[in-house]
């Protein structure tokens, strides 16, 4: 295949029981886990309302051109996410209902483009998980090229093909499938800090000591 028109195989998956661990997980959460690092920008935005979390199956598109979101429709397994740049592309959906139905009778976790989308009022009946940077009327070609798993950048960060994404009414947090293991026990201790600290407000203490430390440090305060 040439270099600009490909269909790559899928990486070695992570495996389904890792990926159930971040279901409900927040994309808030995740990216202070991370470092506060790996989550898209704010313009990428739920469409649907429905959060996402699966295993990203990348797509690079031509603008105006969704061949290979159509191909990537096909490929991707049951759950998982198809994650799609359109090299800057705003103004042209690459998807919508026709293709959604597809994608719901699939069983597919949902669809994250860097770009448009249109028709959302049916993919929000269809109850499937949608997140773009753009909602637009136009439809585009079918032509290509295009190239399906291929690093891509989607909400300027980094996408992998296999990487785990989840997202939510905050945003889109990406894992990277390398450090999934070590980005869930980040996400756990930080969890327990948070229900810790929740149980000390509720017991009255409403202010955290090192704010003041802070302050004094900085010569603000005495």
């Amino acid at each position: 295949m040439k270099l600009g028109f490909r269909i790559l195989a899928s990486p070695t998956p992570v495996h389904d029981s890792i990926v159930a661990r971040f279901r409900g997980l927040a994309s808030s959460n995740l990216a202070d886990a991370m470092g506060r690092f790996n989550y898209m920008d704010p313009g990428m935005r739920s469409r649907s309302g429905l959060p996402l979390c699966g295993r990203a199956v990348t797509v690079l598109a031509r603008p105006a051109d969704n061949l290979m979101v159509h191909k990537a429709l096909q490929i991707a397994e049951p759950g998982e996410v198809v994650v799609v740049a359109t090299c800057g592309s705003e103004g042209t959906a690459v998807f919508g209902e026709l293709m959604c139905h597809t994608a719901a009778a699939k069983q597919l976790g949902g669809i994250i483009v860097d770009g448009a989308i249109r028709d959302v009022d049916a993919i929000a009946r269809l109850g499937f998980p949608a997140f773009s940077r753009s909602v637009s009327p136009g439809s585009c070609d079918k032509d290509g090229p295009g190239e399906i798993n291929i690093p891509i950048a989607c909400g300027n960060v980094v996408v992998m093909p296999g990487d785990i994404v989840v997202g939510d009414q905050d945003g889109v947090a990406v894992v990277p499938r390398a450090h999934a293991e070590e980005v869930l026990a980040a996400v756990e201790g930080l969890m327990a800090r948070e229900k810790k600290r929740i149980g000390e407000i509720q017991g009255g203490v409403l202010y955290k000591s090192e704010i003041d430390d802070a302050l004094r440090k900085h010569g603000v305060i005495q």
